[in-house]
């Protein structure tokens, strides 16, 4: 059991899919039972034996389970559910593609995860079909890279690319990097967190050959960081690939200064860097993890100063509709003219600091 339990492969075969394979992880009530059968009907569910392990299963409001196990909360419609949150579709020159910013790409190279996450902001596609980009598609995405030479850095997502073979994923970053003036490659994936054993050597060495690349991952809360994510951040970092993190605050799961303090402090042990902290996007049927945005303000208001600066992501809101990534943050500037900026620090304490003549 052990030899299967450390191979991804098995641990992406063994997914739990159905309320019934569930119950025989978790205790569930007929009701809980019926209302996940009910989930099911608008978004999968997925969660890797490994990832299922670190629930506690007598804790209804396990974090870990939160993230994983559907709630009846999801078929609550709120006025404000958007089916494209980001305007992605918008955005789409070529299908797989978007292109929102000006020097860089996001190349959506599959539908699948090794884990559905309930907050996902892709849930509209993702998880739909267990679909990768066909060779043709993938053409037609790199075609389009080649013509814009504005392009220095291409993000490969999905689904997540890391439950693609490593054949598979070097088909696609080799002619990424064929291309002159593509600078960076990143990557982002959650296997780090769910399903870790699926960074292997086999997968180190290839992503090696391509360098510089970037990845970054998704680890939600304190409980996440496991020997076994270590491991697996450990061998991304050594592989000299820097390694960033994207979490998503979620009610419930991470929406305090001291839970948050927890899971950046690990992750920079880790060699992990924090990198965004995200409010919780419109998407359809995720409105129960939606914190208020002052909720974000004051977790980063009561960590600055507090933890290192590089232990500290940035807060921002990916703006509906397409207006990308905004920071959003207390204002430690209490007023400023030509002559002065009264500032405020982490204590609350005021300072003057002059300003350099005309």
């Amino acid at each position: 059991m052990e030899n299967r339990w450390n191979d991804w492969k098995w641990q992406f075969a063994n997914r739990i899919t159905t309320a019934e394979q569930l119950k025989r992880v978790l205790p569930l009530t007929p009701q809980e039972q019926e209302d996940i059968e009910t989930c099911l009907g608008a978004f999968r569910m997925a969660i890797t034996p490994y990832y299922a392990s670190l629930i506690e299963p007598s804790n209804p409001h396990d974090p870990i389970r939160m993230q994983a196990v559907p709630s009846i909360l999801e078929t609550h419609a709120d006025a404000n559910d958007m089916a494209d949150p980001l305007g992605e579709t918008e955005d789409s020159p070529v299908p797989h593609l978007v292109h929102r910013y000006p020097d860089r790409v996001l190349l959506l190279v599959t539908l699948q995860c090794s884990m559905y996450c309930r907050h996902c902001t892709r849930r509209r596609a993702v998880g739909e079909e267990d679909r990768a980009i066909t060779p043709a598609q993938l053409q037609k995405a790199i075609s389009y890279i080649r013509a814009h030479t504005e392009i220095r850095d291409v993000l490969i997502s999905g689904g997540d690319p890391l439950t693609m073979s490593t054949a598979k994923l070097e088909t696609i970053i080799s002619s990424i990097r064929a291309i002159e003036h593509v600078e960076i490659i990143r990557i982002g994936t959650r296997v780090p967190v769910v399903m870790p054993m699926r960074i292997t050597t086999e997968l180190t060495d290839m992503l090696r050959r391509y360098h510089p690349i970037w990845i970054n991952t998704h680890f939600n809360h304190p409980n996440e960081l496991t020997p076994e994510a270590a491991r697996a951040c450990a061998a991304i970092v050594d592989a000299g690939i820097p390694l960033g993190n994207q979490t998503v605050l979620l009610r419930g799961i991470n929406d305090d200064a001291e839970t948050m303090k927890r899971l950046l402090l690990g992750l920079v042990k880790m060699r992990v860097r924090p990198y965004y902290l995200y409010q919780c996007d419109l998407s359809c049927g995720i409105g129960h993890f939606r914190t208020r945005v002052e909720t974000g303000i004051e977790i980063m208001r009561k960590l600055t100063g507090n933890i290192s600066g590089y232990a500290l992501p940035k807060y921002v809101i990916d703006a509906p509709g397409g207006g990308g990534k905004i920071p959003v943050g207390y204002d430690y500037v209490l007023s400023r003219d030509d002559k002065e900026v009264l500032l405020e620090n982490y204590r609350g304490q005021r300072y003057r600091y002059p300003q350099p003549g005309q």
